[in-house]
C-alpha cells in the first residue's frame, strides 16, 4: 500500500480504514520496545498498548484479530477467536485471526510456558471489549441515545427503534490507534455465550483432509528444494569435498559451501535428496571426541556444576526421625517431531528476505537470522506457519536459518529446506539431562517437617539466542559465538521449574546446581525442568506417605493449603475410584503439581499393568482433573491434557538419547523408541474445573510432571520397588523385580 495515500482517497476507495488500524511499516503491530511509562495494562497489551495492534475493522465490516503467539497444535487459534468474538459480539466465523508475523503482529516473544491465553488471550479479550465500547459509543452518538440502550450483534449495532449501523461504517469514524485503557468492561460470566463452548478447532480440517496445514505443505511458484549435509558429529570440521560430480547431477541448481555449512539445491525434491546423499559421501570430515560417557551421566553432571542458586528456602531443615533420601535422574530427550523440521525462504531485492517457519518466536528468530546474515532486521520478515511437531525448541529455527542462508545466495527463487529424520534426531536441541537429590523427614504426627531438594541441570532454553544459537550460524565460515548460559532463577522457573514443592513444609531448602557447559546441544522441551522435578518430588512424597502409613492421596491433602489444589486432587481421586483394589501386577499411582507453582493445577491418577516375565509396563487408564482458570474451550483443554499425558508416558517409559564419545547414536525410531499405539491407555479421562471470571492459567504443559510421578508411583505400587532413573524401561523394571 502506498504509504503516501491520504485519508480521503483511502476512504473513497473503500479499502481497509486508516482510522481502524495503524499504517506503520510493521503493519498492525508495534515493534518490541521497553515497556512505556503508564498504567499496567492487561496481558500483552502492556507491551503493544494500542488497540489497533490487536483489532482491525475494514470498510466492509471484515474483522481481523492479531496475535503474536503461534499455533503449535495446542488449539490456540480457536480459543483466541472465541475470546475476540465474545467481546466483539460477533460470531467466531466473522473473525480472521493472524498469528505470529514480524510484519503484521505484536511482538509477544516466544509461544512458550503455557502463556498464550494468559498473555495474548487476555490482551485480545480486553482490546475487543474496548473496541466494542467504542463502536457502541459512536453509534449512540449517531442515534442520540445512551449506549446502554443499544444492542450489538452480527457486526451491527441496533437501536430500539430499529435503526442500524454496521461495524464497518462505525469504524470509519473511530481511530483505533489509541492506547488501551487499564480497565475494560468485560462481559460478566453469566452473559458469556461463546467463551466456555467446546467449539471445533479451526486448525483441524486441513490436517485431516490433506490440505495445506503445515509449513511442510507450503509450495511457492518457482520454488527449489534444498538439503543440508550436516557434520557427522558436534566437533567435526569439513576437511575437503569435491562437488564436481554433484553439480552435474540431474536437476541440481547449486552446491553451496560456507565453512562447515554444506548444502545442495535442486529443482525437484527427490533430486535434492539424491544429490545430498552423494554430497555426504564425497565430504571428508575430521572428527574428535567431545561427548561425555553416556553410561555414567550423574557424576558428569555433578562435575560440570559451576554455580549454585537458591530456589526456595524456609525455616531450618534438620533431619531427624524417619528420613527418606534418594537420587533421581533424567536422560537427554528429544522433541520427536513426527515431521522433521522445514522452512521456506525467499530473497528479493525490493522486499528483502521472507522466511516461513515453525519457530516459536518470530521476532527473536528474525533478530538471530539478521545477525547471522549481517542484514538490517527491517529487511527480514519471519512468518509463522505451523509445523508437524514441536512443543519446545526443536529444529524449526535452524531450518529457518538454513533456508535463509541459502536463499540470499539464490535471489528471486523460493528455497524450501526439509530436514531428514536422522538430522532431526541428531541435531535438534535436546531436553537437558538432570540429576535430583531429595531428602525428607517426618515428625511424630506423620507430617513432613524438613525437606531438601538439589538439582543439577543446564539452562533449559538456548532459543535464539542470536546467530550463535543457529546451526547455520555456528557452521558457516565466520561462525557466530553462542551466548553464554546464565543461571536465572525466576518465579516461573527454568531448569528449576517446579523444584519448589507445592506442599506446606515448614523447613525446606531447594538449590539449583547450574551447569553452564553443555556437552550436547540443549534447549527448551515441553515443561522445561518441571517434568523431572515433579517426578522426583512426587516419588518422594509417595515414599514419605508410605513411611507415615498414610494413603498417598490423604497424605497430599494433609499437606495442601490451597483450596483449588485440594479440589483437583479430590476430583481426580473420586473419578478414578481411588479406593478400588488392584489385581496382581497392577498398580495405581497418584501425583499432583501446580505448573510453575503459579499456573494450572493438575492431579492425575492412573493404573499400570506390569508383565512379570518381560518387565513391560503399560498404562491401562488415566484420570486427570485440571483447573486452568476460566475455560474458554473445555474440549481444547481436554485435548491438551490428554496429549500431555500421552507424551509424558512416552518420555517416562521409553525415551532417552544415546551417544558414544563422538556421535549421537539414537538417529531413528528404532534407536529412539516412543509410545506406540499398542501401548496407549484404554482410556484417558480429563475433568475440567471451570473458574468463570478467574484469570486464564494456561494448560499445555501442566500434565508432564504429574504423569511421570504417577507412572513411577504406580510401578512402585505394582512391584513393591522404587525406580529412580528415567526412562522406566522394561529392563529396569525387570531388574527391580529380580526376574
Amino acid at each position: 500500500m502506498n504509504m503516501q495515500m491520504n485519508r480521503r482517497a483511502l476512504l473513497t476507495g473503500g479499502a481497509a480504514l486508516i482510522v481502524s488500524f495503524s499504517l506503520v511499516p510493521a503493519g498492525a503491530q508495534e515493534p518490541a520496545q521497553p515497556a512505556p511509562a503508564g498504567p499496567k495494562l492487561p496481558g500483552s497489551l502492556d507491551e503493544a498498548r494500542h488497540l489497533d495492534s490487536w483489532i482491525r475493522i475494514d470498510a466492509d465490516g471484515k474483522i481481523t484479530v492479531f496475535t503474536g503467539k503461534a499455533e503449535l497444535g495446542q488449539g490456540i487459534r480457536t480459543a483466541l477467536i472465541q475470546v475476540a468474538a465474545e467481546e466483539l459480539d460477533v460470531e467466531p466465523p466473522d473473525i480472521e485471526l493472524v498469528t505470529a508475523d514480524t510484519g503484521r503482529t505484536a511482538d509477544e516473544g516466544f509461544t512458550a510456558g503455557s502463556q498464550s491465553m494468559q498473555n495474548s488471550g487476555t490482551a485480545i479479550r480486553n482490546a475487543a471489549a474496548q473496541v466494542r465500547e467504542l463502536l457502541l459509543a459512536k453509534a449512540a452518538e449517531r442515534f442520540s441515545l445512551a449506549a446502554s440502550e443499544l444492542k450489538a450483534a452480527q457486526k451491527t449495532v441496533t437501536a430500539p427503534d430499529g435503526r442500524k449501523a454496521g461495524y464497518g461504517e462505525l469504524a470509519a469514524a473511530i481511530d483505533l490507534h489509541v492506547e488501551a485503557a487499564p480497565q475494560s468492561a468485560l462481559k460478566a460470566p453469566s452473559d458469556l455465550r461463546i467463551i466456555g463452548l467446546s467449539l471445533p478447532r479451526v486448525d483441524i480440517p486441513g490436517k485431516v483432509t490433506g490440505g495445506v496445514a503445515y509449513v511442510q505443505d507450503l509450495r511457492l511458484e518457482g520454488m527449489v528444494h534444498a538439503r543440508v549435509v550436516r557434520p557427522p558429529s558436534y566437533g567435526a570440521t569439513l576437511a575437503d569435498v569435491d562437488t564436481t560430480s554433484i553439480e552435474a547431477m540431474p536437476g541440481v541448481v547449486s552446491v553451496l559451501r560456507d565453512g562447515n555449512f554444506l548444502a545442495v539445491v535442486a529443482e525437484r525434491e527427490y533430486q535434492a535428496v539424491t544429490a545430498m546423499r552423494a554430497l555426504a559421501a564425497a565430504a571428508q570430515w575430521v572428527e574428535r571426541e567431545t561427548l561425555p560417557d553416556e553410561t555414567d551421566l550423574p557424576p558428569v553432571l555433578e562435575g560440570l556444576a559451576r554455580e549454585v542458586g537458591t530456589v526456595a528456602e524456609a525455616g531450618a531443615p534438620a533431619f531427624g526421625g524417619d528420613v527418606f533420601e534418594a537420587r533421581f535422574t533424567r536422560p537427554y530427550q528429544i522433541h520427536g517431531s513426527i515431521g522433521p523440521s522445514c522452512a521456506v525462504a525467499l530473497m528479493t531485492e525490493d522486499q528483502g528476505l521472507k522466511v516461513w517457519s515453525h519457530t516459536q518466536g518470530v521476532f527473536p528468530d528474525r533478530e538471530a537470522i539478521a545477525e547471522m546474515l549481517a542484514m538490517p532486521e527491517e529487511r527480514v520478515q519471519v512468518i509463522h506457519m505451523e509445523g508437524s511437531g514441536c512443543y519446545g525448541h526443536n529444529g524449526a529455527d535452524d531450518a529457518a536459518a538454513d533456508a535463509a542462508l541459502i536463499a540470499v545466495k539464490l535471489t528471486g527463487r523460493p528455497v524450501r529446506v526439509q530436514w531428514m529424520r536422522e538430522q532431526e534426531h541428531a541435531w535438534e536441541p535436546f531436553g537437558p539431562a538432570m540429576l535430583m537429590k531429595v531428602r525428607g523427614s517426618l515428625d511424630a504426627n506423620g507430617r513432613i517437617d524438613s525437606w531438601s531438594f538439589d538439582l543439577w541441570s543446564n539452562t533449559h532454553s538456548t532459543r535464539p539466542g542470536g546467530a550463535g544459537a543457529l546451526l547455520a550460524g555456528i557452521h558457516k565460515s565466520a561462525p557466530a559465538t553462542p551466548r553464554p548460559a546464565k543461571l536465572q532463577i525466576s518465579p516461573s522457573g527454568n531448569g528449576d521449574r517446579n523444584a519448589n514443592p507445592p506442599y506446606a513444609i515448614a523447613n525446606k531448602k531447594v538449590q539449583w546446581h547450574f551447569l553452564p557447559d553443555m556437552p550436547v546441544r540443549v534447549s527448551a522441551l515441553r515443561a522445561l525442568g518441571a517434568y523431572a522435578n515433579v517426578f522426583a518430588i512426587e516419588s518422594a512424597i509417595d515414599e514419605l506417605a508410605i513411611m507415615a502409613g498414610t494413603d498417598p492421596v490423604e497424605f497430599r491433602l494433609k499437606h495442601l493449603d490451597d483450596p483449588r489444589a485440594k479440589a483437583v486432587v479430590e476430583l481426580a481421586a473420586e473419578r478414578f475410584d481411588w479406593a478400588k483394589e488392584m489385581p496382581p501386577y497392577h498398580g495405581k499411582g497418584f501425583a499432583f503439581a501446580r505448573y510453575k507453582t503459579l499456573a494450572a493445577y493438575l492431579a492425575l491418577a492412573l493404573e499400570v499393568e506390569v508383565e512379570r516375565d518381560t518387565g513391560r509396563v503399560r498404562v491401562a487408564r488415566a484420570v486427570a482433573a485440571i483447573d486452568s482458570g476460566q475455560a474458554v474451550n473445555p474440549d481444547g483443554i481436554r485435548n491438551q491434557t490428554q496429549g500431555g499425558i500421552l507424551q509424558a508416558i512416552s518420555w517416562t517409559l521409553y525415551e532417552a538419547v544415546t551417544f558414544d564419545r563422538t556421535r549421537i547414536t539414537s538417529t531413528d525410531w528404532s534407536s529412539y523408541p516412543i509410545l506406540r499405539f499398542a501401548s496407549v491407555p484404554d482410556t484417558v479421562e480429563v475433568h475440567v474445573i471451570d473458574r468463570p471470571g478467574q484469570p486464564f492459567l494456561g494448560t499445555g504443559e501442566a500434565a508432564q510432571g504429574p504423569t511421570a510421578g504417577a507412572v513411577g508411583n504406580a510401578i512402585r505400587h505394582a512391584i513393591g520397588k522404587r525406580l529412580h532413573d528415567l526412562p522406566l524401561t522394561r529392563q529396569r523394571v525387570k531388574a527391580a523385580m529380580g526376574v
